[in-house]
């Protein structure tokens, strides 16, 4: 494709949501207003670090799934790196859209697409090494069911990055006054009928989200069967959520 019929395909397929540099064939430009913008950069820098520190010179030999892959940003860093094969699926075929033109523009021949949900996987039977599951699960009405699933698929690593609710523990009663369970970490239901109705590719497949805290999180990941976790240090200078804990990188070990 010309610089010209590049960007007229941009165009068609405007908004965007990730800013994408396509070198001499061009760029898109985010939908984000500038302060929202440094979120795409801290967490690809988290996630290429937590790449390197795990994987280290094996990274050209590794596949990766990009679960819930949105339009491809992150997928395209992973093959621009020069992983195997990088693999991303997404419920909405509008970004579907968006990701195959950016891979093809950039001609990376280890990335593929597909149409697919994480609550139903059963069509991916060998296990990926690394897992990327970026600004997903908050947006789930079943994030318990999808972290199994992903899990499953889950050969060695899976990086998830998610908003979290404030902690909250307490105890609760179970079957009689006199019987009572302790409870660590929270699931905040929120709603999101306002932007899932309106189709913005941001939420999930229903306007139902969950948005768990930081133990809720670790408990999750846990009897989904991941063997270790661990939230990983923000980095000098990352978006403000990110510095604040109101967004977290954790790395789940099989």
């Amino acid at each position: 494709m010309t610089p010209q019929q590049v960007q007229e395909r941009i165009g068609q397929l405007s908004p965007w949501f990730y800013e994408f540099d396509l070198g001499a064939l061009g760029r898109t430009t985010s939908e984000l207003p500038p302060e929202a913008l440094p979120i795409h950069a801290t967490r690809l820098e988290m996630v290429r670090h937590a790449v390197h520190l795990h994987f280290g010179a094996r990274v050209n030999q590794i596949r990766c799934i990009d679960a819930g892959c949105h339009e491809g940003f992150y997928s395209v860093a992973m093959a621009r790196a020069g992983l195997r094969e990088v693999h991303g699926f997404d419920v909405r075929e509008a970004s579907l859209e968006k990701a195959r033109f950016i891979a093809s523009a950039l001609q990376l021949r280890n990335l593929s697409f597909a149409h697919g949900n994480c609550e139903d996987l059963t069509s991916y039977q060998e296990p990926y090494e690394l897992c990327l599951f970026l600004g997903v699960l908050y947006h789930l009405e079943n994030p318990m069911l999808c972290l199994r699933n992903l899990a499953r698929i889950t050969g060695e690593i899976c990086i998830v990055e998610t908003q979290v609710a404030d902690e909250v523990e307490g105890s609760v009663e179970w079957g009689s006054r006199l019987w009572t369970r302790p409870y660590q970490g929270v699931l905040a239901l929120i709603d999101e009928s306002d932007e899932f109705y309106n189709e913005r590719p941001e939420t999930g497949a229903t306007p139902i989200a969950t948005c768990p805290s930081p133990q809720a999180l670790h408990f999750m990941l846990k009897h989904a069967g991941f063997r270790r976790t661990e939230i990983m240090e923000p980095p000098a200078g990352a978006y403000e959520q990110l510095a604040r804990r109101k967004r977290v990188v954790c790395v789940a070990y099989k």
